[in-house]
C-alpha cells in the first residue's frame, strides 16, 4: 500500500503533480496534512509522521520516505511505465540523478540565500551563486527543450518548480525562462492546481 502525506500548495504539490504524469494518481492514498508555514500559519499535524512535521512523506508497505527527491526517485523507478526517468542500466542514468542531486545540493540553497540576501564567500565556494546557477541551466538548455533533451523527465518537474512559485528568481535567460513556460504549461501542473484547491477547501 503506498500513502502519500500532502499539504496542499507546499512542496508536496510537486509530487501530486508527478503521480498524475505517472497516470498513478489512483494507486496512492493522499492524506491531507497541515504543516507549519513559513507565513507562521498552519500547525504540525499529529497525523503526519513526518519526524519533522514537513511534507512530503510516503510510506510504502511499512517502508518510510522522506525528502522530495528520494521520494521522485523510488516512484519514478516504480511507475516506469511513463518513462519520466531513465532505468537502472540506462545510459543517461547517471545524469538524471545528478540533476535530482544538484537540485537539492545547489539550486534550494542558492534560492533560499538569494531570497533571504545573503551573501558569503564561503557559502558561493560551497553551493555556488544565482549566476552560475544560471550558467548551468542555460547552457543545458541552449540546444535542448528539456534538461536532458527532447524528452520531458522528473528532472525538470523537479527543477522547474521553484521558479513556478517564486517567479522572480527565474534568471534572466530566454533559454530559461521558455523552459520554465514550457513545464509550467503541462496539463498535470493544472491538475493539482485545481486538486489543492478542493483539497485546502474540504481541510
Amino acid at each position: 500500500m503506498l500513502t502519500l502525506f500532502h499539504a496542499p500548495r507546499s512542496r508536496s504539490s510537486r509530487i501530486i503533480t508527478l503521480l498524475r504524469e505517472l497516470d498513478a494518481i489512483d494507486k496512492v492514498e493522499i492524506e491531507i496534512v497541515d504543516i507549519t508555514r513559513g507565513d507562521g500559519s498552519g500547525r504540525r499535524d499529529p497525523k503526519n509522521p513526518h519526524p519533522e512535521g514537513k511534507v512530503p512523506l510516503l510510506v510504502h508497505d511499512g517502508v518510510v520516505l522522506w525528502e522530495s527527491i528520494a521520494i521522485i526517485q523510488y516512484l519514478t523507478d516504480l511507475f516506469p511505465e511513463k518513462k519520466l526517468a531513465p532505468l537502472a542500466g540506462d545510459r543517461e542514468r547517471g545524469r538524471y540523478l545528478s540533476w535530482l542531486a544538484w537540485y537539492a545540493g545547489v539550486v534550494e540553497p542558492v534560492l533560499i540565500m538569494q531570497a533571504a540576501g545573503l551573501s558569503h564567500p564561503y557559502l558561493d565556494f560551497t553551493f555556488r551563486g544565482p549566476k552560475q546557477m544560471a550558467e548551468r541551466l542555460e547552457s543545458a538548455l541552449k540546444d535542448s527543450p528539456y534538461l536532458m533533451g527532447d524528452h520531458y523527465t522528473a528532472v525538470d518537474l523537479l527543477l522547474h518548480s521553484p521558479f513556478a512559485w517564486y517567479p522572480a528568481a527565474t534568471p534572466d535567460s530566454n533559454a530559461v525562462k521558455t523552459w520554465v513556460e514550457r513545464c509550467g504549461a503541462r496539463p498535470s501542473l493544472q491538475w493539482t492546481a485545481d486538486y489543492d484547491t478542493r483539497a485546502a477547501a474540504a481541510a
